[in-house]
């Protein structure tokens, strides 16, 4: 099971737009799980039980995202409310935690019909949603080319990208993201998330997704890490899904409905 712990934790980030957020409901499944190891199906692949675990004690506690009192919570819940209930947890599920829709059946006590239904909904309601300036961050020419042609398919607007740090930095200043696809390491060696971080200082909070290809090293819960995250190699529905999922939480001037 402690195998698991890093994929929940990367989902219930995602799911609540936090990673403090996040991380307190990957902690409280835990301690559900010290408390009454009944509650776990051992019948059940072990990921498909922890996450069937975490699902009752999330929506026991009205599935809140992990946005605070402020402008970006006012915002998260004008667009989380657009959607149909459960239908971002079927989508983070299938397509970022590699869930089939019989195992989402599992962990959500619903239908596989039910399943499948959420998901159109899903994929629709992305179809719908905001658009927004996305500013990236890799220093591979063709993985950038390849991120750029995603997220101008899906109607948003790519402010450029940058290579190193200090490029980021300047590039970010020039004009303001509403979400950053940043890859963790650039190419004189720096730090992606060093960038960013200097970013967010400067313009302040705003969704940021790290392209890694060792999610588990950002999943630790022991620093502040990302809220949303992709593992190398991607696919495009991956992509796609998880810029989808974090421009909900973004609530600069400039995003378009």
């Amino acid at each position: 099971m402690g195998q698991q712990l890093p994929y929940l934790r990367r989902y219930a980030r995602a799911l609540t737009g936090s990673q403090e957020t996040g991380d307190t409901y990957a902690a409280a499944t835990l301690e559900a799980l010290l408390s009454d190891a009944s509650v776990f199906d051992h019948a059940a692949h072990p990921k498909t039980a922890l996450f069937k675990v975490f699902h009752v004690i999330w929506h026991s506690s009205g599935a809140p995202t992990g946005a605070k009192d402020s402008e970006l919570s006012a915002a998260a819940h004008a667009h989380l409310e657009k959607l149909t209930p459960n239908s971002r947890e079927a989508l983070l599920m299938t397509v970022i935690e590699g869930f089939s829709a019989a195992e989402v059946a599992q962990v959500t006590s619903m239908s596989k019909e039910d399943v499948n239904a959420l998901l159109q909904s899903a994929y629709d309601e992305m179809k719908a949603s905001v658009a927004g300036r996305v500013m990236i961050i890799e220093d591979e020419s063709l993985i950038a080319m390849d991120l750029e042609n995603m997220v101008t398919d899906m109607g948003h607007e790519v402010t450029g990208i940058a290579r190193t740090h200090k490029a980021a930095v300047t590039l970010a200043g020039q004009k303001e993201p509403d979400l950053i696809l940043a890859d963790i390491h650039l190419a004189d060696n720096s730090s992606g998330i060093d960038a960013v971080k200097e970013i967010l200082g400067d313009l302040g909070d705003r969704p940021v997704i790290f392209i890694t290809a060792y999610p588990e090293r950002l999943l630790t819960g022991e620093r502040h890490e990302p809220a949303f995250m992709i593992a190398k190699p991607y696919t495009e529905e991956q992509v796609k899904v998880a810029v989808s999922q974090a421009m909900f939480f973004s609530s600069t001037e400039t995003l378009k409905a």
